[in-house]
């Protein structure tokens, strides 16, 4: 029991390592060159992850993944495309504000996917955290609004990211259905890489037949280097860590930790323009910092989210 307990407790701090990987990978995409193609980026991004991930997959590796496994990654992957592909579409048609709040639906997609998968069990103080980092993630949406949230709407381009967060939300999903009934590697560094590359793949293809590939020859030395960076920190580690964690964590309870992404991205705003620092941050920021609290007190479900992944 105290083995299972540690391993839950370095997959809760590899998640929050996870949320400050996220949080600071997007100065770092703000700081890319203009009008490059995103879907074409965000292969290669995918790319350069798997690349960094591929000596560890080929230590670990002792045979080529079978055609139900590959089958299990491709579908991975297609999440991991849809979730990018929709977002980058989404981003021309709907506010920042609407995607922000929208996002905040992936950890309850996930648990209810999960559920209706059978590796989420019913779990009542689970759905309460989620539902108060739900609200706490709100608070700072509206609060990095002006305390508005006139701009939302409705429309065709926000049931598109809808969707996309449902991509979002199946990937975890996927990934815990498929280490329940050993369909997957128990190495977390294999599952990232084949998801990756299956990834870089299906939007590299969307990429070639919605953008322009000439596009990327604008890229000088600064965009390669922060794509690099991307590519290793923000997707290699950050899906690495996921993937480590869902082993021993429930989808529901891994996604959560995306509530803590705004919050780091709020400090980063803080240092840059400390002007902006006032009272209406503050319930967000104490929401969500509760929710991660108790999810990370939570009792240990670990052992029977598997038996109940087996048995269903």
């Amino acid at each position: 029991m105290a083995e299972h307990s540690g391993k839950r407790l370095r997959a809760h701090l590899g998640m929050l390592l996870w949320a400050l990987f996220v949080g600071l990978s997007f100065p770092a995409v703000g700081m890319l060159s203009e009008e490059l193609p995103p879907l074409l980026l965000t292969s290669m991004r995918f790319a350069i992850a798997a690349l960094a991930l591929a000596p560890l997959a080929w230590r670990q590796s002792q045979a080529l993944p079978s055609a139900a496994t590959f089958v299990l990654y491709a579908a991975m992957g297609l999440c991991l495309a849809g979730f990018f592909g929709t977002m980058f579409w989404a981003a021309h048609r709907v506010s920042a504000l609407s995607m922000a709040t929208l996002f905040v639906s992936v950890p309850l997609l996930a648990y209810c996917l999960g559920r209706g998968l059978g590796v989420e069990r019913r779990a009542g103080r689970l759905l309460a955290i989620l539902a108060l980092g739900a609200l706490g993630a709100l608070g700072l949406a509206w609060a990095e609004n002006g305390g508005d949230f006139s701009s939302m709407g409705l429309g065709l381009g926000e049931l598109g990211f809808f969707l996309g967060c449902v991509a979002s939300a199946l990937y975890p999903v996927l990934s815990k259905w498929g280490l329940a009934r050993n369909r997957l590697p128990a190495q977390a560094g294999l599952r990232t890489f084949w998801s990756l590359l299956c990834g870089a793949a299906l939007i590299g293809l969307a990429g070639l037949l919605w953008e322009t590939p000439t596009e990327l020859l604008r890229m000088d030395l600064g965009d390669v280097l922060l794509v690099s960076y991307l590519g290793v920190f923000s997707s290699a580690m950050t899906f690495f860590l996921q993937q480590r964690a869902t082993a021993e964590l429930t989808p529901g309870a891994v996604t959560a930790y995306s509530y803590l992404v705004p919050f780091v991205s709020m400090l980063l705003l803080f240092v840059e323009q400390p002007v902006r620092m006032g009272w209406q941050w503050l319930p967000g920021s104490v929401l969500v910092l509760l929710a991660i609290a108790l999810l990370i007190l939570r009792p240990f479900e670990g052992r029977a989210s598997r038996q109940l992944g087996e048995g269903a």
